[in-house]
Order: C-alpha cells, then sequence, then structure tokens
C-alpha cells in the first residue's frame, strides 16, 4: 500500500472522528463477523508476509458492515501496538496508516 491509499482510508474515516469509543465498540461487536460468523479459535494466524496477510485480512472481513467502524476502533485503542486484522487491513498496514490517521486527526505522530 502507499501513503496516498493510506490518506484516503483516513479521510473515509473521517466521519467517525466524533462517534465515542463505546459506540463504534457496540457496533463492532454486535454486527462485525468475525465477532459471529467465525469460531475465533480456528482463525489462519497472520504470516508476516505482506501479500498473504492483506489477501487474508481482506478474506476474513469480506461483506462484513463494520470493517471501517471496526479499523477507527483499533486506530484509536491500540495504534502502533496494534496486532492481528481489524478493518480488514493486517496489523502490518495498520502500523503504517496510523501516523497517517493521527496527523488527519491533528494529532502528533
Amino acid at each position: 500500500m502507499n501513503h496516498h491509499e493510506y490518506t484516503e482510508m483516513t479521510a473515509r474515516l473521517d466521519r467517525y472522528a466524533l462517534a465515542p469509543d463505546d459506540v463504534l465498540a457496540e457496533a463492532v461487536t454486535r454486527d462485525g463477523l468475525c465477532f459471529w460468523a467465525f469460531d475465533r479459535t480456528a482463525m489462519p494466524e497472520l504470516t508476516g508476509d505482506d501479500p498473504p496477510d492483506r489477501e487474508l485480512a481482506a478474506r476474513l472481513c469480506a461483506g462484513c458492515p463494520v470493517i471501517d467502524e471496526c479499523l477507527e476502533l483499533d486506530l484509536r485503542t491500540a495504534g502502533v501496538n496494534t496486532v492481528g486484522v481489524w478493518g480488514a487491513l493486517p496489523d502490518t498496514d495498520r502500523r503504517a496508516l496510523y501516523p497517517v490517521w493521527r496527523r488527519s486527526r491533528g494529532g502528533e505522530v
């Protein structure tokens, strides 16, 4: 992924800037496919390799109605310490997205 793609993602997430964390968390846990459609213990692990991890994240989150809410929540709560799949992105992409997201919200990185 590149800086332009991260900037576009950040712009898409701006609509959640004023949403409280608990509202986002409720939406993600209530409507997120990973919380009710899958056996979480049987989910495949990330490999640490970009193409396979991106493909796995996209596959796990395909059709999920709260992808953006999930991504926003993880960026707020985990930041650079993120692990796993959130918002249809592997942790490596979210770590790269985080500084772009922080700057867009007026925060320092």
